[in-house]
């Protein structure tokens, strides 16, 4: 197993940055983009292609899932894995994660790599907070039992933090808070009225830090 090599699940978003940039100061990344609604073209993927850019990573896969669109549950958004929103249902992230993590493990295997990286956040809440630690861990028990993948660890290093611990963490690590999309609309800009600004913007303002997504645009 190379020691050197992890998985990062990356879609463009606030968490992916922030993980990412974590998993690096460990290992050499591999990205990987789960394509539903980020085609060619959107904003989102546009932030993707530009953390790759700034990561430089070891290889870049996108891996073409439209089926999560037409499937996925009334409410339930592409970025809530990943973006710096208010949650989705529990239950709804957990089957949305599931095909993820499978194509994760693949790629782990085909790699021989000894980590996948998920930017996934549920925050301090107990009981949601216990439900998502034991999937992880169940998770892992089966790469690591049936799967055969007994060095490989599936790794959350954001579950448990509030969104401005997020940010300032990120801020800890260097992540490339000017190649990160949050806002729900796929336009030029950023709209900073949507949810996805509104709660970018709070989470900023309580960490105390300025946002640099937004430093950018005014000069």
């Amino acid at each position: 197993m190379a020691k050197d090599l992890a998985i990062i699940l990356n879609n463009g978003s606030v968490n992916s940055a922030v993980t990412t940039a974590m998993a690096v100061q460990r290992f050499r990344p591999v990205l990987l983009c789960v394509e539903a609604t980020q085609q060619a073209g959107s904003r989102l993927r546009a932030a993707y292609d530009m953390q790759v850019a700034h990561f430089k990573p070891y290889r870049e896969h996108t891996l073409p899932m439209p089926y999560l669109s037409a499937l996925r549950p009334a409410g339930i958004s592409t970025g809530s894995l990943n973006d710096p929103r208010a949650p989705a249902a529990l239950g709804g992230q957990m089957i949305e994660l599931l095909p993820m993590l499978a194509a994760a493990v693949q790629f782990a295997v085909h790699y021989e790599a000894q980590a996948i990286y998920v930017g996934w956040r549920i925050g301090p809440q107990p009981d949601d907070l216990a439900k998502a630690t034991e999937y992880i861990q169940i998770q892992n028990e089966l790469i690591q039992g049936p799967c055969e993948q007994k060095e490989l660890e599936i790794i959350t290093p954001l579950l448990e933090l509030e969104i401005w611990q997020v940010i300032d963490t990120g801020f800890q690590v260097a992540a490339p808070f000017e190649r990160t999309w949050s806002c729900m609309e796929d336009t030029g800009e950023p709209c900073w009225a949507c949810r996805g600004c509104r709660a970018r913007e709070a989470a900023f303002t309580q960490a105390g830090k300025s946002d640099p997504l937004r430093v950018i645009r005014k000069v």
